[in-house]
């Protein structure tokens, strides 16, 4: 069973409920932006933020974490709808789900805990960012940017949501500044008659209950074809964001949510939103942002947040869209300034150039191009940094047995793909004895690459003449050799037990 209310946190059921409501009344316009992005009617953005962020407050790995339709996912939707129509993006995001909740069975959510900091720094500062640069297309209008009087009461309105949501939490945080905020601003444009654009002006949010229907959709491998690309990559991208905010509300809340099963809650929340006409979704880290900062820590958080979202649509409407969206311009303003690493700057001359580098590339791909890629990219350039410094951490120690004339390397570091060429380096084949003894005991062997290199030194000597002894290497490495298999000495006291990576043991 599943509890919405943590007994153990005080008023939680009440934190809950109230930033739940906030999150809500948030989430109303980037749900209509994103959906008029993917071309789709906004009663399809809306149905996903709802449904999304009730099935995976439920269901999913991180209680206080929100999820609905994004803008990340939003941007590849559009050639799928565009050429394909509304109903393939439904079927699409149907197998989406089904591939989320597969990687979620498989265990694969642990595999976020390879993504290291820099990258992490480079995803929120990215994020950070994409937030800032989307509500500046809440300044323009169809003539151009707003300007004069417009420009005044829209900046007054953000400037006064920012002051409350920043200062009313010094003198009492027994309500959600936030929701104080947007309440405020909301009723003070009201009765002033303020001339400034309202939720309403960017679409009607009006609408009943999805139905039930499956994609009309013709089901054949041609459709498959069709979908499947763009359904792995929305899988993709919607797991990505979903487990790095998870970490980002794991370490705001210092706890631990669970990877796994945030990829099963996520892929079912989207089965069902594309069998019921939403264009699907995953994790959002302005809204997450505002949950935990508004006092949101468990389940219930979230699926007030839906419900809420439900009612809009249903019941208040016209309340909803009267709304300034110099409002929630301002509260998306300070998540972008809770969101954004400011750390980061004071790290660039105290970390490695290397880990800066790759921090700063996130950041900018994130906002030029897609958050996947970024974050692919940023891991991808971690990984060659840390094998290109750690290949270079390969050297020997050589001595010479004064007696009998027998020289012996002792490798120190790790031998994996990227030192199996400095390890052949390391061997002065043409001024060694005839007799030579490599000892492994400080140094260890990572992949198949470095028993290939191993191999390959042997295969020297032997053409040499040479006779080349090998020590304290595992059994499991002898068992991979070939050429050097003989060449190996066994002691069973001394010899280290790890085991190689290698796809024969496989």
């Amino acid at each position: 069973m599943f509890s919405l209310i943590n007994k153990h946190v005080p008023s939680n059921a009440k934190n809950d409920f109230l930033s739940g409501l906030t999150v809500a009344l948030a989430l109303v316009p980037e749900a209509v932006a994103f959906a008029l992005v993917a071309h789709v009617h906004p009663l399809v953005g809306l149905y996903a933020a709802f449904m999304v962020g009730m099935i995976t407050s439920v269901l999913g790995g991180r209680p206080g974490m929100i999820s609905g339709a994004t803008g990340a996912l939003a941007v590849v939707m559009v050639a799928l709808v565009v050429e394909h129509g509304v109903q393939y993006l439904f079927g699409a995001v149907v197998l989406m789900g089904f591939l989320q909740i597969s990687f979620g069975l498989f265990k694969l959510g642990k595999f976020i805990r390879l993504v290291p900091h820099p990258v992490f720094l480079g995803f929120v500062n990215g994020l950070a960012m994409v937030i800032f640069l989307a509500q500046l297309e809440h300044f323009k209008t169809a003539e151009g940017w707003v300007s004069n009087g417009a420009l005044l009461v829209m900046g007054g309105l953000i400037l006064l949501t920012m002051a409350i949501i920043h200062f009313l939490p010094k003198l009492t945080t027994a309500i959600p500044s936030t929701l104080v905020a947007i309440v405020t601003g909301s009723v003070l444009a009201i009765v002033l008659n303020l001339d400034t654009k309202t939720v309403g002006d960017m679409a009607s949010i009006s609408g009943n209950l999805p139905d039930f229907a499956i994609p009309n959709i013709p089901f054949t491998l041609e459709t498959l074809y069709i979908i499947l690309p763009y359904s792995i990559i929305l899988a993709l991208i919607g797991l990505i964001e979903s487990l790095l905010t998870l970490n980002l509300v794991d370490e705001l809340t210092e706890t631990t949510g669970k990877p796994n099963k945030e990829c099963i809650g996520q892929g079912v929340a989207n089965t069902v939103t594309g069998f019921f006409g939403g264009m699907g979704g995953c994790a959002m880290v302005g809204q997450s942002i505002i949950n935990i900062k508004s006092g949101g820590r468990g389940r219930l958080s979230g699926f007030v947040a839906g419900s809420f979202l439900l009612s809009f649509i249903l019941l208040f409407s016209q309340y909803i869209e009267q709304i300034p969206i110099a409002v929630l311009v301002g509260v998306m303003f300070i998540v972008v300034i809770g969101t954004f690493e400011w750390c980061s700057f004071k790290l660039i001359s105290r970390v490695p150039l290397a880990d800066s580098i790759v921090g700063i590339s996130v950041a900018v791909i994130t906002v030029f191009t897609d958050l996947a890629i970024a974050v692919i990219v940023g891991v991808l350039m971690s990984a060659i940094v840390f094998s290109w410094n750690h290949a270079k951490q390969i050297y020997t120690e050589t001595s010479i047995d004064e007696k009998s004339g027998i020289k012996t390397y002792k490798l120190n570091g790790p031998l994996f793909f990227a030192s199996a060429q400095n390890f052949q380096g390391l061997f002065d084949l043409s001024q060694d004895p005839n007799e030579v003894y490599v000892d492994f005991n400080n140094s260890k062997v990572m992949d198949h690459s470095a028993i290939k290199a191993i191999d390959k030194l042997a295969e020297r000597y032997q053409k040499a003449g040479k006779i080349l002894h090998l020590i304290h290497l595992t059994a499991e490495c002898k068992l991979l050799l070939k050429t050097a298999r003989g060449l190996v000495e066994v002691n069973v006291l001394e010899d280290p037990t790890y085991h190689v990576a290698d796809d024969k043991l496989a």
